[in-house]
């Protein structure tokens, strides 16, 4: 029976390619582990999907800046690397499959130290730190932007496309109505999206603007852990913490997305044609690779970008409804895409290195 580990956390971005791969290998028969850490969101997502044993190790982010924290740090990554290796060298995979994250490295190193093979891969344009120090170990580099080959070893390099999670393409509007409890209405329907832990300022912004947002549109809220409002209440707006099978049903509802512009989730937009604002991460939340995606997807003219230094009510009203107006030249624009089977390219090429 082959044996197949997974790893990747710290965001949802870092897990959503292993949760669409995940089925895959659960309908051959493979043994599924998965390396993640204790309290993070990929254990939260992980957990509940059946035939996957979760196993969680101690983990130390990798910071560009300094934090009194990096003082700690390298001697939990350490104790994860030494804790992963136990793991790999008790389950013996033939193979592991990481998405990246700071979680991931220790993982990595443990495969390597037992010679396991490494598949890795890079939603953003340009790499990450972790999947930086990740692809010395790694058997093979996956990228979803062509141009990101570059970032890395040619010879381990191979350009995939985006991975898009089956799922979302099964969603239903009237399951959407249902779960929302609007009506039916001639408004269009906003689905706003802040990551994972969600966006204070984008929060904020949606909030304050609600009374002229609700003129033109319906708002469907995805705020975060410990962002709902009571306060904030309107009859054409709805706020969840966060959602997760009922995701596909609120995107086949909605009309546009206001959303961060993490890799992942804009590509599975693309993927359902559905028009966007993007409010990339500043330089200062990050390291610019958000900014990167956002102008890419500006420039082939599937969405709008507005900066977060420039949102206020008044921006966020203006920009959606530039949006809107111009929906159907989006739509053509994204019809346009080409779209490699990336989720079958990379379950073969996993399972050929498996082999």
């Amino acid at each position: 029976m082959k044996k197949i580990l997974f790893t990747g956390g710290g965001s949802a971005g870092h897990v959503t390619v292993n949760i669409a791969l995940i089925p895959r290998f659960a309908r051959e028969g493979w043994t599924i582990d998965y390396i993640g850490s204790t309290n993070g969101i990929e254990k939260q997502l992980i957990s509940s999907m059946p035939h996957v044993n979760y196993h969680s190790i101690s983990t130390g982010k990798l910071r560009r800046y300094f934090d009194l924290q990096n003082v700690k740090d390298p001697f939990r990554v350490v104790r994860g690397v030494l804790q992963a290796y136990r793991i790999i060298k008790e389950q013996k995979p033939n193979i592991v499959f990481s998405k990246g994250g700071f979680v991931s490295v220790p993982v990595v190193m443990g495969a390597w130290l037992n010679k396991v093979p490494v598949i890795i891969h890079e939603s953003d344009l340009t790499p990450g730190l972790a999947n930086q120090i990740a692809s010395r170990f790694s058997t093979r580099i996956c990228t979803t932007f062509p141009e990101t080959v570059n970032a890395f070893n040619n010879r381990k390099s191979r350009y995939v496309g985006p991975v898009v999670r089956e799922a979302i393409f099964h969603g239903d509007a009237a399951r959407g109505l249902a779960f929302t409890g609007f009506s039916k209405s001639a408004k269009p329907t906003i689905l706003v999206m802040g990551g994972s832990l969600g966006a204070q300022k984008i929060n904020r912004m949606v909030r304050e603007a609600l009374p002229e947002l609700t003129k033109h549109f319906r708002i469907i809220h995805l705020c975060g852990k410990g962002q709902l409002d009571p306060t904030s209440t309107h009859p054409d707006y709805r706020q969840y913490e966060y959602v997760n099978e009922e995701l596909p049903d609120l995107l086949a509802l909605c009309d546009f997305v206001l959303s961060r512009a993490g890799s992942n989730a804009i590509f599975e937009f693309l993927a359902l044609k559905k028009p966007m604002l993007l409010i990339p991460l500043t330089k200062q939340q990050s390291r610019g690779d958000q900014l990167l995606n956002a102008a890419s997807f500006e420039r082939s003219g599937y969405c709008k970008v507005l900066q977060e230094e420039k949102l206020t009510p008044q921006t966020l009203v203006s920009q959606l409804r530039e949006v809107s107006w111009d929906k159907d030249e989006y739509i053509q624009n994204m019809s346009r895409f080409q779209q490699n089977d990336a989720l079958a390219l990379l379950h073969q090429l996993i399972t050929e290195t498996a082999k």
